[in-house]
């Protein structure tokens, strides 16, 4: 058989067409095949996942959620002065504003904190809160419940009760053994209109509580501009035995009270939570591609 049929004389007799080819004729192949890349393991790993998980907790301190720590007494018995809340910061994003009975942390209005305390944390200290895996310490913040909204009429006559657009509260929340109202000529004699755009708010513990009643003479009349406001308190977070839900009471929702703009369903993750959900998926699809390389 000649070359013009289509196979080449071979010594051993075999078809150039059966004949494997080396790896060199043609196929862009190495002669020696590369050994697998052996993935890293997973201590060294470890630090560029602590690293994404902080960049995410930072993200989320700065637009979804943020822990503070409760400074004074003004808001017992719903928080004891160290608890830890974790505030929702997203849904101010979509325009939604602070609602009658919410509990809110907001910017000092105008030197309400005057004369109180600068904390003085260490390096460490700063460095966690700065990620938002610790409370902030250095902020001017306060933490209130909001009791009237833009167009709403707050009222007190005497110890009490604490009236809204003319409807009496019943306020189960208020610190045992106090009134609705003080029994002074300020917290307990007054008849307020509060603007749109503002908010008039007062802590549960009303004989001590440093609040509206009590700033009236400011450049905002004791109410606090909606823009100040950081967020809403939604879970206590610790300590572990004082964990719960920070709800809207019913007598908020009573009929007759006005409308007022609801807050948007809130998140209730922690900071630090959230990120290592973020990073699970990054870790998986990296051992994956790990595993893809070494089966290679």
């Amino acid at each position: 058989m000649n070359s013009a049929d289509g196979f080449a004389a071979a010594g051993d007799g075999t078809p150039e067409e059966k004949r494997p080819r080396a790896a060199s004729e043609g196929d862009g192949r190495d002669e020696t095949a590369r050994p697998p890349k052996k993935p890293r393991s997973f201590w060294k790993e470890l630090p560029i996942l602590i690293g994404i998980a902080l960049v995410l907790a930072l993200l989320i301190k700065t637009f979804l959620v943020q822990a503070f720590s409760i400074p004074s007494d003004s808001m017992q018995n719903t928080l004891q002065q160290g608890d830890r809340v974790l505030v929702d910061k997203l849904t101010p994003w979509f325009g939604s504003k602070p609602g009658r009975g919410e509990v809110v942390v907001f910017h000092d209005p105008d030197s309400w904190l005057a004369g109180e305390p600068t904390p003085n944390p260490n390096a460490v200290q700063k460095v966690l809160s700065w990620i938002g895996l610790m409370p902030s310490v250095n902020e001017k913040d306060l933490i209130k419940r909001v009791i009237g909204v833009g167009g709403d009429t707050v009222e007190c006559k005497g110890t009490g009760p604490l009236m809204v657009n003319g409807k009496a509260l019943n306020e189960p929340y208020v610190y045992p053994g106090n009134t609705p109202c003080t029994d002074d000529e300020v917290g307990g004699r007054f008849k307020v209109k509060v603007p749109q755009g503002y908010i008039w708010v007062m802590g549960d513990h009303r004989q001590n509580s440093s609040d509206s009643r009590y700033h009236q003479s400011d450049q905002h009349h004791g109410m606090v501009p909606v823009k100040d406001v950081v967020g809403r308190a939604i879970v206590k977070a610790w300590p572990i035995n004082r964990w719960g839900t920070l709800p809207v009471p019913d007598t908020f929702d009573q009929p007759g009270l006005g409308d007022q703009s609801a807050a948007a369903a809130s998140l209730s993750v922690a900071p630090q939570g959230i990120a290592l959900v973020g990073v699970l998926p990054v870790a998986v699809w990296r051992r994956r591609r790990a595993a893809s390389a070494e089966a290679r």
